[in-house]
């Protein structure tokens, strides 16, 4: 009894180093937030000696927040609701085939997951001017659901299976068929996974960077807030206190998300591997 009890006093506090560990970095973000230039300048880590509050509402005006903030909303809402759709309806299509076709084509619709985004981010960017996607909001959230959609179907398709047959078969002979039995019948069985994916995909969509960069930086009006920081780096000078100030205000949003559903993450991933 004595070695259990120390072993798990051991393991809660290595995983309490660990957590402290990994919001470090955050903490650093918002103690520079609250620092004047001069005081970034001379020590990152000490804490500020006067609070800065002003930065928050300079940053407030200057990047126009209201603004990005609904263009982050627009791609996120764009981006999740065409993966949620596309994702779903595949995997319950394709776990329902039993044959060698769909095996390959889940493999192909997988496959995608092992490709680096940066061997093909010039493609996509030239293949998103030329079908007039880039320089919108609309565009880039629809660029997410080919990014998006592979994870979302590899976990959907590892929990669909565990759902018996005899649903559908039972929602068959109630005279429900085709999309109408997925959406009423299947649909709300997957509600814990789908919980899943919309944080993992929020977190995701929302504080992407690299995208939105090659995708809506050329206009004011379409950039997203993780770009809004970006811009207070420059080439000569880089105001380091509003920098930190506008990526706090950036990741704040998703941040709240995920306190409020994180409990389902780690349930509607193990429920797809037990059941798949």
């Amino acid at each position: 009894m004595k070695t259990n009890k120390a072993g798990r006093w051991t393991l809660e506090i290595g995983m309490i180093i660990l957590s402290l560990l990994f919001l470090y970095p955050l903490f650093l973000a918002i103690n520079n937030s609250l620092k004047s230039f001069s005081e970034v300048m001379t020590d990152v880590i000490a804490l500020p000696k006067h609070l800065a509050f002003d930065n928050y509402s300079y940053v407030w005006q200057f990047i126009n927040y209201p603004r990005l903030f609904l263009n982050n909303m627009v791609i996120t809402v764009i981006g999740l609701a065409g993966i949620i759709l596309f994702a779903s309806v595949a995997s319950y299509k394709l776990a329902r085939t039993k044959s060698r076709l769909s095996g390959i084509v889940y493999f192909l619709c997988i496959m995608p997951m092992l490709i680096p985004f940066q061997s093909i981010m010039l493609t996509v960017l030239q293949l998103a001017r030329k079908i007039h996607l880039s320089d919108s909001t609309w565009g880039l959230g629809i660029l997410y659901w080919g990014f998006g959609a592979p994870l979302a179907l590899f976990i959907y398709h590892g929990f669909v299976k565990g759902i018996p047959k005899e649903i559908d078969e039972s929602a068959t002979i109630d005279g429900a068929s085709g999309l109408r039995l997925f959406f009423l019948v299947i649909f709300p069985l997957l509600k814990s996974v789908t919980t899943t994916i919309i944080i993992i995909d929020v977190m995701w969509i929302w504080n992407d960077f690299l995208l939105p960069l090659l995708m809506v930086n050329g206009s004011p009006s379409t950039k997203t807030l993780t770009l809004a920081a970006y811009t207070f780096v420059g080439q000569y000078t880089s105001d380091w206190q509003y920098a930190m100030t506008a990526m706090v205000m950036a990741v704040l949003p998703s941040i709240i998300v995920f306190i409020f559903l994180q409990k389902y993450i780690v349930k509607g991933v193990v429920a797809g591997a037990v059941k798949g």
